[in-house]
C-alpha cells in the first residue's frame, strides 16, 4: 500500500537562475520529486526579474525580500509577515551572503514554528576563505597559501614580499575567483571584487591540475548523508559550471566523509578542490550550502534536497552510500515569455 506524502510549506531563496545561477531552482526540482512530501513551495525573491520566479509549476507563491544588508530586523520583519500569511515549516536559504543572517535568526525562527538545517557560527566561520589555511592545519587536509588584502597597500606589500608566486587566484569573500598574473590585474580584479563583495579580498596561491567538487550534506553529528564528486566539463567566465559529469574519486570521498566526521558539520556544503597530476587534493574553496548543480545530484540517485528536509523535520534518515557514475548535467539558457502583469504585480505589491 502506497504511503500518502507529507504536506510541507518551505520557503526557497536563490531564484536567480542566470548565468551565474542560484541553487534555489534545481533545490526546487529536487524537492518536487520527492516520494516522501507534497510541497507548497514559496520563493523569497531579492529582484523582481529572478527568472525563478516566472518558471511554470515552480513555485506556488513569490514573495519580494530585502537584502540581509538592509539590516537584520528589517529581513526578519518582512520573513515574519510572510510566514503570517504561508504558515512555513521550513526556510531553505541558497546563497553565502545570507547565511550568517539566517543563522543568527535561527533561535528566532525556531520560535515561530520555522525550522532550518544550517552549520553553526563556528562552522561557517572557520571554513571561511580567509581561514582556510588554518582549517587546513587543523583538520590534516591540504589548501593553498593565502593572504587577505583590504586596501592597494597590501597590494604592493605582497609584490614586494612575494608570499607565494605569481599566476596566483584573487577571490571574493563570497563569490568570485580570477587569475592575476602581475600587480596590475590584482589591482584591477582587487577593485571589481571588493565593490560588489566587501572586504577582505583574498589572494590564494594557484595549484594546478584539475577542478573537482563534491555536494555533500552533514548531519550535524558527524555522518555524511550523502555526498557526490563531479568534475566541471564547461566553465564560464564566472567559473560556474554549465557542464558537468559524476565520476568514480573514492579518495575525494574520504576527504569529504573526514571533513564531516570531524568538523560535525550541519547541512550542505560544496567542496572545491584540486586534483594534481601526482594525485594530490588541494581543497581551495568550502562553500556552506548546498551548490546550483545539485540536480546532478539528484539525476545519480542522492535526493539532497529532500534528505535536508528530513533532517531539518527531525524525521529518520538513512544515509545514501552508492551513486551512478558517469551521469551528465547541461545547462542551457531559455527565454521564458509571461505577461507584464506578473512583473508590475511583483514589483508594486512586493507578493505574486
Amino acid at each position: 500500500m502506497k504511503m500518502s506524502k507529507i504536506d510541507i510549506t518551505i520557503g526557497i531563496t536563490g531564484l536567480n537562475n542566470t548565468d551565474n545561477p542560484g541553487p534555489g531552482v534545481p533545490v526546487i526540482r529536487g524537492i518536487k520529486e520527492s516520494e516522501v512530501f507534497n510541497p507548497r513551495i514559496i520563493g523569497l525573491a531579492y529582484e523582481n526579474l529572478e527568472p525563478g520566479v516566472y518558471m511554470e509549476g515552480l513555485l506556488d507563491k513569490t514573495y519580494l525580500i530585502p537584502y540581509p544588508s538592509e539590516g537584520t530586523e528589517v529581513f526578519l520583519e518582512r520573513i515574519e509577515y510572510v510566514h503570517s500569511k504561508e504558515k512555513f515549516d521550513l526556510i531553505i536559504p541558497n546563497f553565502d551572503a545570507e547565511l550568517f543572517t539566517f543563522m543568527k535568526a535561527a533561535e528566532k525562527l525556531s520560535s515561530l514554528g520555522i525550522h532550518t538545517f544550517l552549520p553553526t557560527l563556528e562552522q561557517y566561520e572557520e571554513r571561511n576563505k580567509s581561514n582556510l589555511p588554518e582549517y587546513g592545519r587543523k583538520y590534516g587536509l591540504s589548501v593553498p597559501e593565502s593572504i587577505d588584502i583590504t586596501s592597494h597597500s597590501d597590494i604592493l606589500k605582497f609584490d614586494k614580499d612575494k608570499d607565494f608566486d605569481y599566476p596566483l587566484m584573487v577571490k571574493g569573500k563570497f563569490y568570485d575567483a580570477h587569475i592575476a598574473y602581475n600587480e596590475e590585474q590584482i589591482t584591477s580584479n582587487f577593485n571589481k571584487i571588493s565593490a560588489k563583495w566587501g572586504l577582505p579580498v583574498i589572494l590564494q596561491e594557484f595549484v594546478k591540475g584539475t577542478e573537482v567538487n563534491v555536494v555533500a550534506l552533514g548531519d550535524g553529528k558527524g555522518n555524511t548523508i550523502g555526498a557526490v564528486a563531479m568534475r566541471k566539463q564547461y566553465i564560464t567566465d564566472k567559473g560556474k559550471a554549465w557542464g558537468g559529469i559524476t565520476i568514480d574519486d573514492p579518495k575525494l570521498i574520504e576527504i569529504t566523509h573526514k571533513i564531516m566526521r570531524e568538523t560535525k558539520w550541519r547541512g550542505g556544503m560544496e567542496l572545491e578542490l584540486i586534483r594534481t597530476n601526482s594525485n594530490e587534493y588541494y581543497i581551495i574553496e568550502i562553500n556552506p550550502r548546498i551548490p546550483a548543480w545539485v540536480y546532478l545530484a539528484v539525476g545519480a540517485g542522492q535526493n539532497l534536497p529532500e534528505a535536508l528536509i528530513k533532517l531539518a523535520m527531525g524525521m529518520e534518515i538513512e544515509p545514501y552510500t552508492e551513486y551512478k557514475k558517469g551521469i551528465m548535467f547541461v545547462r542551457y539558457s531559455y527565454d521564458i515569455i509571461c505577461d507584464l502583469k506578473k512583473f508590475e504585480t511583483l514589483s508594486i505589491n512586493g507578493e505574486l
